[in-house]
Parts: C-alpha cells; structure tokens; sequence
C-alpha cells in the first residue's frame, strides 16, 4: 500500500479518480430534458451535465465528472459492444501507457492534445473501452 507522501506525487502513473460517465439512450435529448427538470442536472455546450469538486491533496485544484448520455448506437463506444463508458481521469499519461503496453492492455488509438487534456482509449479485459483523461489544470 502507498503511504500517503506517494498519493499526491504526480509523477505516479495512475488513475486519480472518474473524469466521466458516459452510456447509451434511445432518446438522449428527451432525458436530459428530464433529468434538468427533476433533477437539477444543468447540461452544458457539449451536452453533459459537469459536476465539479476539489482534490483533496491539493484544495486549490477544481476538478469535475462529467455526465453525459449518448444517442444508443454511437460509434464513440466503438469497438466495445457495451451500452456505457467510463472516462478515468488519469496522472502521467505517457508513463501510464508504457506500462499498460507492457502488461499486454489493448491501446485503441495514440494520445490526442486538446487545450483541456490529453485522451486515449484502451480496452479492459470484459471488451469494455475506457477512456483515460489527463486534465490540464
């Protein structure tokens, strides 16, 4: 087990909680719409529902989960054959991918930049695509 001087070294590669939660519907638009209206859920631009808190090691740092449902049938699932996503929000990503080619992990794609992190997808060993997200803070 880590001691806690190693949980907040970012140089650790590994997962550092859920960056997202992403699954199927017949009728996305009409759920949020619900979801909204009974809920609260305040859906943004990008169609999800962001719900933000603060890293416990580091309280100046926001961070945030994402809801967000996709129309049934989305090639972005693809090649998984399940009805949800889970996106993992991650630390170190380029080391945490050498290690997971090196235990064998199928990679799905290279790591894709954008001005809010760095993404890439492999796949769990039940045929379930994950995405792993490095934020920028």
């Amino acid at each position: 087990m880590e001691n806690s001087q190693n949980q907040s070294d970012d140089s650790i590669p590994k997962v550092t909680g859920i960056g997202g939660i992403f699954f199927f519907l017949e009728n996305p638009k009409e759920t949020k719409e619900w979801y909204a209206r009974n809920l609260g859920l305040e859906i943004n631009e990008w169609g999800s529902a962001s719900f933000e808190s603060r890293n416990l090691d580091k309280p100046d740092q926001i961070e945030s989960t994402q809801w967000c449902p996709f129309k049934k049938g989305d090639e972005y699932f693809s090649p998984s054959k399940k009805d949800f996503m889970v996106n993992y929000r991650v630390q170190n990503i380029e080391a945490l991918l050498e290690k997971l080619r090196a235990n064998g992990v199928t990679i799905l794609d290279d790591i894709e930049t954008y001005e809010y992190g760095k993404f890439v997808h492999i796949m769990d060993t039940e045929g379930n695509k994950i995405e792993l997200w490095e934020p920028v803070y």
